[in-house]
């Protein structure tokens, strides 16, 4: 390949992966916290945030708070649908977290494993503990490591203290946050 089509291939693949590279950029969201180049979790971004996050690379969106929050965008679906973004909703209440909603996160993730996703919820309670889990559980990272992103958010208790601790069990990890 000659010199200058060489620096054109460069620039093109620079370009397409510029999206990709590092960790994922934040977003005006709370509590965003970038986990690879692939994978961030937030509190619920603003519209200006959703319509924006095309142009930021990602491709997929689970969200886990119930559409009717407070602060829930009532058109994210429309607007990440009009960016070719996969929109993923899995309604968690907040005071009734299941196992059978971290099989539904874990289901989602495994299948956008190659998709730049963004997790968020309110908050970035959910969304920090869940991806925690995934991780931790069928990732097999490090879960001290792991849980450092859920830590700069908050320290579950109550019904969310209850499924982290039985769902490292259920998977045989030994790991106590608490």
């Amino acid at each position: 390949m000659n010199p200058t089509r060489r620096g054109a291939a460069v620039t093109l693949l620079a370009t397409l992966l510029l999206p990709l590279g590092g960790l994922a950029q934040p977003i005006d969201a709370p509590n965003f916290i970038p986990i690879s180049p692939l994978l961030a979790t937030s509190g619920q971004p603003t519209e200006d945030a959703l319509r924006a996050l095309g142009t930021r690379g990602f491709r997929a969106v689970v969200y886990l708070a119930p559409g009717n929050v407070a602060n829930a965008v009532h058109a994210e679906a429309e607007l990440l649908a009009a960016q070719g973004i996969e929109f993923i909703p899995i309604p968690i209440p907040f005071g009734a977290p299941e196992h059978a909603h971290v099989q539904a996160v874990f289901a989602a993730l495994n299948r956008l494993r190659d998709r730049k996703t963004l997790v968020h919820c309110e908050i970035n309670m959910r969304a920090s503990t869940l991806v925690f889990l995934y991780r931790a559980i069928e990732l097999r990272d490090d879960p001290a490591s792991a849980y450092q992103a859920v830590a700069q958010v908050w320290s579950p208790r109550g019904v969310w203290r209850r499924l982290v601790v039985d769902e490292l069990a259920a998977s045989d990890l030994q790991f106590d946050p608490y």
